[in-house]
């Protein structure tokens, strides 16, 4: 109940991000495992809650984001209506056309250009770093700032840059031969160039996807002690477990007592009051008395 509580306040939020990582899972009776994934969703730095909710399922296929945000083939008008920060995955597209906004990750058409850079000391990917760059500085300064604040800041200078930015990808791509690895970086950000700048229009929008990566990359360095899921089943009682655990940690808790305490409280606990037991909302017993 306390995940389920939890999602259902996700679905209320505005703004999400998403990504998946892989994971190992035992396939039943062969003795050996398949490629399965951990769906993560979470709030922006910008929302007064704190949350990451994590989805295990035995494929990649975009059902699950689906199903994860209430959307019903048989009942189109249910399912979350909002922004989703995501990467390029094409299993987010079936998404969109049901009302659901897509947000670019500044971030990941940064990230092609510095590859670039690091592997080939290309020059061109090196200046296009530089212009990336100026929209990051932009947003470090405007990260405390209200959200009417944060929007009137990014038309300012935010769009500015972006612009500049613009003319330098179409400028760039007409001088290099296609299929080569700086066109497909610069085709990445023009392709999704709506997507990567719909931050700036706004103020309670993220410039990118790190924040999810972020939560993200602890199960992805777990892997190697786990190994793999032992069934379905288990794999979605561990996400449980784990989004309640990152949840608490994310707050400022240690998960440890948060969970401990939670457990001894929760068969005698009033169910319409499920919230007040949600890691964002919980507090310490020397606290809570």
């Amino acid at each position: 109940p306390l995940v389920q509580a939890m999602q259902a306040a996700l679905l209320s939020r505005q703004v999400l991000h998403v990504d998946e990582t892989p994971v190992s899972m035992l396939s039943p009776g062969k003795g050996k495992t398949h490629r399965a994934y951990l769906w993560s969703y979470c709030t922006t730095a910008y929302d007064p809650i704190a949350a990451v909710v994590f989805d295990f399922a035995d494929s990649r296929a975009g059902k699950h984001a689906r199903e994860f945000l209430g959307f019903d083939d048989e009942r189109p008008e249910l399912g979350w209506r909002g922004t989703l920060v995501c990467d390029d995955y094409s299993g987010y597209k079936a998404l969109f056309p049901k009302g659901v906004t897509e947000a670019g990750c500044l971030a990941h058409a940064r990230r092609k250009f510095f590859d670039l850079w690091a592997n080939h000391k290309s020059g061109i990917a090196e200046e296009a770093i530089k212009l990336f760059a100026r929209l990051y500085e932009i947003e470090a300064a405007l990260k405390d700032l209200d959200p009417d604040e944060r929007r009137r800041c990014r038309q300012q200078d935010a769009k500015t840059a972006a612009e500049t930015l613009h003319r330098w990808l179409i400028g760039h791509r007409l001088k290099v031969p296609d299929g080569s690895a700086i066109a497909r970086a610069i085709d990445y950000s023009l392709s999704r160039w709506a997507a990567l700048t719909r931050y700036i229009d706004t103020g309670d929008l993220p410039a990118d996807n790190n924040r999810v990566e972020n939560l993200i990359r602890p199960i992805a360095l777990g892997r190697s002690n786990w190994l793999f899921a032992g069934s379905l089943r288990a794999g979605k009682r561990a996400a449980n477990i784990m989004s309640l655990l990152h949840t608490a940690r994310i707050n400022g808790h240690d998960p440890h007592a948060y969970l401990k305490d939670v457990l001894e409280r929760l068969p005698t606990h009033p169910a319409n009051r499920i919230e007040e037991l949600l890691p964002y909302n919980w507090q310490p017993p020397s606290l809570a008395n």
